[in-house]
C-alpha cells in the first residue's frame, strides 16, 4: 500500500496544506488567505476559529486534488509562524483573537524590561533578544489590559500547536516553537521558573502545556477533525515545528555547512550548530527540530511582505488590465519589469520597515532619492532591493559568529521569482540555491511526520530522501561594486534618519 504524508503550514498571511509521497514529491497543495485584523494601530490579530476553518478547507482540498485514499496517509504534521499568542480555555475554545508575530502592542513593556536590564539577566537562559510580539510580553500586556482573557485561559499555544490541537483534541506545546518565545530555558530545553520570574509573570506557568518534540507522535485525528478535513479518523499526528525549522529541513539543513534564508513575511537568516550561541549581538538561538542541535537566527518582519503591500496598493490597475487581457499574474509582470532594469547607483532607495525594523530603533518604511525621471518600475525595483538589503544587514551580523557560507539556500515567497533570487545572489556575491517544491514549510513538516511514523529512522535519512535542489543562481561579479555602493548608501540613510524617527 502506498503511504503519503500531509504537511500543514500556517504562516503570516496564508494557511496551506500539501500532500507528499514518501520521497518528498509534492502531489497537491491548497491554501486559504488569513484575514489580518488590525483593531488598533500596531495590533495584528486573526480569528482563531476562522483560521481553523480555512486550514481544514485547505487540507480537504489538497487531499482531494492529490487523489489519494485518506487511509493511505501515514502521518500529518503542522508548522507555522512562531511567537504571537493563541490562548484557549478549558473547553478548547479561543478566549480572544489570536495575536500575530507582527503585533506591536507590548512595545512599552519591552522598553521597560530593557531599561531595567531584565533582557540581559534573562539572556543566559533564553538565548534571544526580547521583542513586542513574543508571548512573554503579550502575556504581561494582557494581564494589565485584558485580565479577563488571561483569567479564562487554560493554555498558551503557538499557531501550529492550535491547529494540531484542533486535529487531535490534545493540548501540547512543541519544543522548537516554545524555544523561540522567551518563556523557557533554551540551553536546557525545559521550562524554568526563574525565566518567568525575571519577566514578572510567574503566575503564567499554569498556562504552559507539556513539551513535545517535532517527530513525536502527539495524538490522532479525531472524528470531528476528520469530518472537517477529509482525513481519516485515527491518522497519527506528529509534533511539528516552528516554520524556521521546517524551512531548514526542506532546504537540506542537517549540519553546520548549510545556510538558509526565508524571504517571506519575515526575513529570516539562519544556520544550525551543536552548541547554543548565547550573545547579545544575536537575535535568537532556539532548539532545532533535530535533537542535540540549535538554530541561530537573525530575522525581522522586513521581508517579502513589503512587496505584497506595494502590489496591493500601487499595482491594482495593472492587475486588472492583465486579468482583462487574460495574461499572467501581476507578480510575473513585476518580475519582467524589474528584470529588464540594471542597478544604478542613483536609483531610489527603499527602507523595508512597513511592519517593523531591524536597526535598533522604531524606523518606518520610506522611499529616498526620488527624482522626476523615476518611474513606477524604478520604485518597484527599490522595493525588491530594499528587502534584500535588510537580509544583508542580518547576514553581516551572522558573519561575526560563523564563516561566510559557500552557498545559501533560499525559501519563502521571494524564492518563486528568478529575478529576485538573482538579485539576492548579486548583492550577497554568494551562489543561491532554491530547494525543489512549492510549499517548503509543509515539506519540512512532512519530513518530521515521516520520521515520527517510522518511514525513516532519522532526520538525516529523511532529508536525504525527501529534499533536492531545483535551481542555482550564480552571482554576477560585474554587479558587485554598484550593489556594494548602494548598500553603503542604504546603511547611511538608516543611520541619518534615526533622529527623525
Amino acid at each position: 500500500m502506498a503511504r503519503y504524508l500531509v504537511g500543514v503550514d500556517n504562516g503570516g498571511t496564508m494557511s496551506k496544506a500539501a500532500v507528499f509521497t514518501e520521497d518528498g514529491r509534492e502531489l497537491a497543495a491548497a491554501a486559504r488567505k488569513v484575514e489580518i485584523l488590525e483593531p488598533q494601530p500596531g495590533w495584528s490579530e486573526r480569528d482563531m476559529d476562522a483560521m481553523w476553518r480555512g486550514t481544514a478547507e485547505a487540507i480537504r482540498e489538497a487531499v482531494a486534488k492529490a487523489g489519494v485514499n485518506a487511509a493511505e496517509i501515514a502521518c500529518v504534521a503542522c508548522t507555522g509562524h512562531g511567537n504571537g499568542l493563541y490562548l484557549i480555555d478549558a473547553d478548547g475554545n479561543p478566549v480572544r483573537n489570536g495575536i500575530n508575530s507582527m503585533d506591536g502592542r507590548a512595545a512599552g513593556i519591552i522598553a521597560q524590561w530593557k531599561a531595567d536590564g531584565v533582557d540581559a539577566r534573562a539572556l543566559p537562559k533564553t538565548a534571544q533578544c526580547i521583542w513586542p510580539a513574543q508571548p512573554n510580553a503579550l502575556l504581561a500586556w494582557l494581564r494589565d489590559h485584558e485580565p479577563q482573557a488571561v483569567g479564562k485561559a487554560s493554555a498558551v499555544l503557538m499557531a501550529k500547536d492550535f491547529i494540531r490541537f484542533k486535529l487531535t483534541g490534545e493540548v501540547k506545546m512543541e519544543l522548537t516553537d516554545m524555544s523561540g518565545t522567551s518563556l523557557m530555558n533554551v540551553v536546557t530545553g525545559q521550562y524554568d521558573d526563574e525565566v518567568l520570574a525575571l519577566f514578572g509573570i510567574p503566575e503564567m506557568k499554569r498556562l504552559l502545556p507539556p513539551l513535545v518534540k517535532s517527530a513525536e507522535l502527539c495524538g490522532a485525528v479525531t472524528p470531528a477533525a476528520a469530518a472537517a478535513t477529509g482525513l481519516k479518523a485515527g491518522t497519527p499526528v506528529a509534533g511539528g515545528m516552528f516554520d524556521i525549522d521546517a524551512c531548514g529541513l526542506a532546504s537540506g539543513c542537517v549540519d553546520e555547512r548549510q545556510f538558509v534564508m526565508v524571504a517571506g513575511t519575515w526575513g529570516n537568516n539562519q544556520y544550525i550548530a551543536r552548541q547554543p550561541l548565547v550573545d547579545p549581538g544575536l537575535f535568537m538561538t532556539s532548539c532545532y527540530s533535530m535533537p542535540g542541535w540549535y538554530l541561530m537566527l537573525e530575522g525581522s518582519p522586513t521581508g517579502a511582505g513589503n512587496l505584497e503591500w506595494f502590489v496591493s496598493e500601487f499595482l491594482g490597475d495593472k492587475q486588472a488590465l492583465l486579468k482583462q487581457a487574460g495574461q499572467g499574474p501581476v507578480y510575473a509582470w513585476a518580475d519582467a519589469a524589474v528584470g529588464a532594469m540594471a542597478p544604478r547607483e542613483s536609483d531610489p532607495l527603499f527602507l523595508p520597515f512597513l511592519y517593523g525594523s531591524n536597526v535598533g530603533y522604531a524606523a518606518k518604511a520610506c522611499f529616498l532619492g526620488l527624482e522626476s525621471r523615476h518611474t513606477r518600475d524604478d520604485v518597484m525595483r527599490a522595493v525588491y532591493e530594499g528587502c534584500i538589503f535588510s537580509h544583508n544587514y542580518h547576514l553581516q551580523r551572522l558573519y561575526a559568529f560563523r564563516p561566510k557560507p559557500e552557498v545559501i539556500r533560499l525559501t519563502g515567497g521571494a524564492a518563486r521569482s528568478a529575478v529576485w533570487v538573482q538579485m539576492f545572489a548579486d548583492i550577497f556575491q554568494v551562489p543561491v540555491e532554491i530547494p525543489d517544491g512549492s510549499e517548503l514549510g509543509a515539506l519540512g513538516a512532512a519530513v518530521a511526520a515521516a520520521v515520527a511514523c517510522g518511514l525513516y529512522p532519522s532526520y538525516e535519512v529523511a532529508v536525504a530522501a525527501m529534499t533536492r535542489v531545483a535551481r542555482r543562481h550564480e552571482p554576477d561579479p560585474a554587479r558587485r561594486s554598484v550593489y556594494a555602493a548602494r548598500y553603503a548608501k542604504y546603511l547611511k540613510a538608516v543611520e541619518a534618519l534615526r533622529d527623525f524617527f
